[in-house]
């Protein structure tokens, strides 16, 4: 059994459709990559798994069906959604941040986990009681992935992590995010207009265009192909 399915898919905002018919799967463990242009539907389709908003056909996590859940029952179900612009509380403290992301749990266990996230990004230690506004936008995006790991979640959607940083700052992000992945073993999909960066990153992909899938296979696969390098990759 997968840990996620989709299966005729169609998510819309108001009466436009915006994902067409989509399927998908990913195992427990996967880390797999969603590529595509603007306008794909790449972010209405992690949009979509988290329950932010109406579809028909099949989404189902662990086995089970998630039509008609809210968006705080998918989350106790075990998916954290970093969305694009990171969202994190900007009064709020760097640790303020953090316990924030764990809402779902209680006890001792939590001042582990946030230690555990200092362990991955040391220098929101150094920021611990500073006003998340005050960090850079590279420091913010590992605040917002930390405060998704302390969900301790089974599946971590990340939606655009490489949006505005600079080449050096996203290469780290994704340095870490192999660390936590080989630590956590927890499946990770990511939404990324960075190719390259993403393949370079995940097992197997797939590519939308207008909200369909018109290509998948494995990041060794995609990368040989002649007309994903020249759409997504420049040679």
């Amino acid at each position: 059994m997968s840990l996620l399915e989709l299966d005729g898919v169609n998510a819309r905002y108001g009466e436009r459709n915006v994902i067409h018919d989509l399927a998908m799967s990913i195992d427990e463990g996967d880390r797999v990559a969603v590529l595509g242009a603007n306008g794909a539907g790449k972010s209405t389709l992690l949009r979509t798994i988290s329950g932010l908003i109406k579809f028909d056909g099949a989404v189902r996590f662990g086995g089970r069906d998630l039509a008609g859940r809210r968006p705080h029952q998918i989350v106790r179900a075990g998916v954290a959604h970093v969305a694009e612009g990171r969202g994190t509380f900007g009064q709020l403290t760097v640790e303020e941040n953090l316990r924030a992301g764990a809402f779902t749990r209680s006890g001792p266990g939590v001042a582990d986990d946030i230690d555990r996230v200092y362990g991955y990004f040391p220098v929101l230690r150094d920021r611990a009681k500073g006003k998340a506004a005050a960090l850079s936008g590279g420091e913010q995006q590992m605040l917002a992935i930390g405060r998704a790991l302390m969900l301790r979640p089974s599946l971590l959607l990340l939606d655009e992590p490489s949006l505005g940083l600079a080449p050096k700052m996203s290469a780290e992000v994704f340095r870490i995010l192999r660390e936590i992945h080989a630590d956590s073993g927890m499946a990770v999909l990511v939404v990324e207009q960075n190719a390259e960066l993403a393949l370079d990153f995940v097992d197997r992909a797939y590519v939308l265009e207008t909200g369909r899938v018109v290509m998948q296979g494995s990041s060794e696969e995609l990368r040989s192909n002649s007309d994903l390098r020249r759409a997504y990759l420049g040679y």
